[in-house]
């Protein structure tokens, strides 16, 4: 076994085999302090080494923040119909 293959498969145990389909579904009770701590040292673990994990860790708390920021007034009927008109536009377009 080469130190490469002892490597990754001791990172595999310490992060418990987390995948990073675990990690995104655990994000958010991540954010909220909800994990236990071998599950929180396990998923700290897998974020030290998956550079995806950590991008998608740090969109998630931008969106957090930019949400939070957001009035809580509804949106203007008018406002609602012009953004659904410009996503139909933009996904017909993206479909050819």
């Amino acid at each position: 076994m080469t130190s490469n293959n002892l490597k990754n498969r001791m990172i595999d145990y310490l992060a418990g085999q987390l995948t990073c389909k675990a990690v995104t579904e655990a994000i958010t009770d991540y954010l909220e302090g909800n994990l236990g701590f071998v599950e929180q040292v396990r998923f700290q673990m897998h974020l030290g080494f998956c550079r995806g994990c950590r991008r998608y860790l740090r969109q998630m708390r931008l969106m957090l923040r930019t949400f939070g920021t957001l009035p809580m007034e509804p949106i203007p009927p008018a406002v609602r119909n012009e953004l659904l008109q410009r996503f139909r536009t933009w996904k017909a377009r993206s479909q050819t």
